[in-house]
């Protein structure tokens, strides 16, 4: 009798099962793998292009800037030194005119007769001196030979010592009248621009202890810039000055106007010679030239004052500079092309771009684009721009 075996039947379908099973899970590593790759290269993203600045030293003269308001070099009051009508008046309101000019004329007829009589009384004056003068000699001759008497002699001499006292106060007559007759003239005491004409002719003008007020000039040829300056930065700028050197003479300053558009070169004429203690400032004064008359007493004018000397520096544009609570800093680029955090101390601000104290050297690359996206240990592609030497830094 033959024995027949018969397989279970879910021998094959187990087999088919785990075929099945094989391929998925292939499929599945396959996948897995790829997505594992694929994020593998998002997370490396390429390199962020900056633009970057290499540092370099550069000889910088600082600028402060400060406000202040232009005076005149020479401001006079025009008034009459003698009484009188006023009979001219040459010159037109805001006229330019010249030292010596004649601005007012003061009838001048009473001051020339005066004139006149004055200078007839010195010549009949010098005729008494000089009969007076011929007697006293021939008198001196006559007394030692018992000609004339000593009292005869005595009045001679007396006569003579009378003219001559005559002589002396008919000149300082005439020179009085003289000086009268030339003070009805009223002239430019210095070169510069008038105002208005405070009185009209036909007015009568009297000298004295209050006389009126005809008119003003101002001189144009130069102007002052009065303003104040902290006492650290005067301490600065004079600390740069040799002792043998003028501060005034070496510190340069410009002028400019409200405009923004005019701007003068002018010199330093004085430092006061105090420091205010309710303020903590010290007057200064510059002077400027001032050929076209364009600058007018009482402008608003802003003042640059440069230091002495020039000095070796490093300048950072300021939008490389961020700021982390009260730190500011910089990113550099390092040999890895990588960022680094630098902080950095801060100077004076010249043109956009700002001294740096400390924490820079020359030859660091500074990112100075895009600073709000960088942050530390970042892979960058630097793009160096090249720097431009500021306008101030001369």
């Amino acid at each position: 009798m033959t024995r027949t075996t018969t397989r279970p039947l879910f021998s094959y379908s187990w087999k088919i099962m785990l075929a099945f099973g094989l391929i998925g899970t292939a499929v599945f590593l396959k996948f897995v793998y790829a997505d594992e790759t694929e994020t593998a290269k998002v997370a490396k993203p390429p390199a962020m292009p900056v633009e970057v600045t290499l540092i370099k030293s550069q000889n910088i003269r600082i600028w402060k800037k400060f406000s202040g308001r232009l005076t005149a070099v020479d401001y006079v009051e025009i008034r009459p030194q003698v009484s009188g009508l006023i009979t001219e008046i040459k010159f037109n309101d805001g006229q330019m005119v010249a030292k010596g000019d004649v601005l007012y004329i003061i009838d001048p007829r009473s001051f020339t007769a005066t004139a006149a009589k004055a200078e007839a009384n010195l010549v009949a004056a010098r005729k008494r001196y000089s009969l007076a003068d011929k007697e006293y000699k021939r008198s001196k001759n006559l007394i030692n030979t018992k000609v004339i008497s000593q009292r005869i002699y005595d009045e001679r001499i007396n006569t003579r010592l009378v003219t001559a006292a005559e002589v002396k106060s008919a000149e300082a007559q005439l020179t009085e009248a003289e000086v009268n007759l030339d003070h009805a003239y009223i002239k430019a005491p210095v070169s510069g621009r008038l105002s208005r004409s405070e009185i009209t002719v036909g007015n009568l003008v009297s000298a004295g202890s209050n006389p009126p007020l005809l008119t003003t000039i101002v001189s144009s040829k130069n102007i002052y810039a009065d303003f104040e300056i902290d006492e650290q930065t005067y301490l600065n700028y004079i600390r740069d000055v040799r002792p043998a050197q003028d501060a005034t003479a070496i510190i340069p300053v410009k002028l400019h106007l409200q405009d923004g558009k005019t701007t003068f070169s002018g010199k330093m004429h004085a430092f006061d010679n105090k420091i205010n203690p309710a303020s903590g400032t010290i007057r200064a004064r510059a002077i400027f030239d001032n050929p076209q008359g364009t600058l007018l007493p009482g402008m608003y004018a802003h003042i640059e004052l440069g230091s002495a000397t020039e000095k070796e520096r490093i300048l950072v544009s300021e939008r490389a500079i961020g700021t982390d609570q009260n730190r500011k800093f910089v990113y550099i680029v390092n040999g890895e092309n990588k960022t680094t955090y630098r902080e950095v101390q801060l100077g004076d601000s010249i043109d956009g771009h700002r001294v740096i104290r400390s924490g820079l050297n020359s030859g660091d690359k500074v990112i100075t684009r895009g600073l709000i996206r960088i942050r530390p240990n970042m892979l960058v592609a630097p793009k160096i721009s090249t720097t431009k030497k500021t306008a101030n830094n001369t």
